[in-house]
């Protein structure tokens, strides 16, 4: 008998072979060559990411061989890997890219003659409209297009004796100076107009791309104005008729400061009767757009507001508790006042207001709505729809009369410090400074 090992007489055959499966393999046509600087162990040996996925996909496979089957998934696992990391960087550089190019490169601006120079406003649109321009021989079709677009200022209304402010985009390239709206909605006052001068314009814009919404300006009415500039120097110096340039940078910084711009537009917005301060904010879409979408955004500022303004007076309130318990050296509690807005009546107003935009349907880029206050604070809304000319005649939608609504509306773009549209707010600013410098009662006859 032989004295061999056992290991010895076990026949040297893989198992595959003593099976009844072909063994298959990857074929080394269809592997990429290799660097040499893997260790020893591996080297000659194939790397998951060389390995063809398509070749490897279409060689025939054994059923039986763990081994091979583990490798082609964690081939093809590392395959799909490495696309999805080149399309996420594709996709961030595609991203990146225009927003530098933007941000870095301004278009150069469109060549002027000197003559129509004049026509260009300055940084404060008041102050610009109390000095009447030169009156230029341009033609018709230069005024009707900027840049090639047609230009949209009033629809139905034609543009000679248009005195024009930019805005800053070629979509709606301008604004007028001035808009008439219609003192009353019944139709014995069908013809009658009020005569409104622009504060200040900007661009609304949402979003980390700063994507354009709309234009909005505010409009005041111009026997209006004098109260707008007596309250605004007032508020600085009792004593005054004007402001001195130190006393108009104070007015500056106050106007920019979320609290200090809060207290004095809510204290303007609050007066009524002969001293009430009449306005308009004309919005027009430089994109196709709906009343919905526009309703939703001024109801979330509109909440958001009515919050903070709770929080504010619960706060102001603990204050004064704590002040008084502190004086007393007692601390019985005592009920919270209700805040302001929160009563029953103001929800009804919110509910008028929200039913004004309901089923209106779009709001074509163009499109005219214009959001009216008077002295009492009653909030109406024009709506003028984009048309050729001859259209686009004042539509009116509706009214609230509650004046807390108005307020939360106009509190979105001058107070606090997230306004919808921080360069309308610094516009106004500056059309705020630019009639304070004149003694109270001259801004309004210079307009006219």
């Amino acid at each position: 008998m032989s004295t061999a090992p056992i290991s010895r007489l076990i026949p040297r055959r893989p198992l595959y072979r003593c099976l009844n499966a072909p063994r298959t393999s990857i074929p080394r046509s269809h592997l990429r060559p290799i660097p040499s600087t893997r260790h020893a162990s591996t080297r000659g040996r194939p790397s998951f990411e060389e390995i063809n996925i398509k070749e490897l996909e279409a060689a025939p496979r054994n059923p039986l061989d763990a081994v091979e089957i583990h490798r082609r998934e964690a081939a093809r696992r590392a395959y799909y890997i490495r696309r999805r990391n080149f399309a996420a960087v594709g996709l961030a550089v595609s991203m990146i890219i225009p927003l530098i190019i933007i941000s870095v490169y301004e278009l150069p601006p469109p060549k002027q003659d000197s003559k129509n120079s004049t026509a260009q406003a300055t940084t404060s649109p008041v102050s610009a409209s109390l000095i009447k321009p030169e009156r230029t021989d341009a033609r018709d079709s230069a005024n009707r297009e900027f840049q090639g677009k047609p230009v949209v200022i009033q629809p139905g209304d034609k543009l000679e004796n248009v005195e024009v402010v930019p805005t800053g985009t070629s979509y709606v390239p301008y604004f007028p100076k001035t808009i008439h709206l219609p003192t009353s909605t019944g139709p014995e006052n069908i013809g009658s107009a009020a005569e409104y001068a622009l504060l200040g314009l900007g661009i609304r814009t949402v979003s980390f791309l700063s994507v354009q919404v709309y234009v909005v300006g505010l409009y005041v009415k111009t026997t209006s104005l004098a109260s707008l500039q007596s309250s605004l120097i007032k508020h600085i110096n009792p004593s005054a008729s004007a402001l001195i340039p130190g006393e108009k940078e104070a007015l500056r910084a106050a106007l920019l400061d979320p609290d200090g711009s809060n207290e004095i537009w809510t204290r303007i917005l609050q007066r009524k009767g002969p001293d009430g301060v009449e306005m308009a904010l004309r919005v027009v879409p430089v994109r196709g757009t709906d009343f919905k979408h526009l309703r939703d955004g001024w109801m979330r500022g509109v909440t958001m507001r009515t919050d903070e303004a709770d929080r504010r007076q619960q706060q102001q309130q603990r204050m004064e508790r704590e002040a008084r318990a502190e004086e007393s050296r007692i601390g019985l509690p005592r009920p919270v006042d209700p805040s302001e807005f929160a009563d029953e009546t103001f929800g009804l107003a919110m509910r008028e207001f929200k039913n004004l935009f309901s089923g209106r349907g779009k709001a074509p880029k163009g499109s005219v709505l214009t959001l009216t206050r008077d002295s009492e604070g009653v909030f109406g809304v024009f709506y003028q729809p984009k048309g050729k000319e001859g259209e686009g005649q004042f539509v009116h939608i509706g009214e609230v009369r509650d004046e807390r609504v108005s307020r939360l509306v106009w509190l979105l773009y001058l107070g606090g410090k997230n306004v919808s549209s921080e360069p309308a707010r610094r516009n106004v600013v500056e059309g705020c400074l630019g009639i304070v410098e004149r003694p109270v009662g001259t801004v309004e006859g210079r307009v006219e």
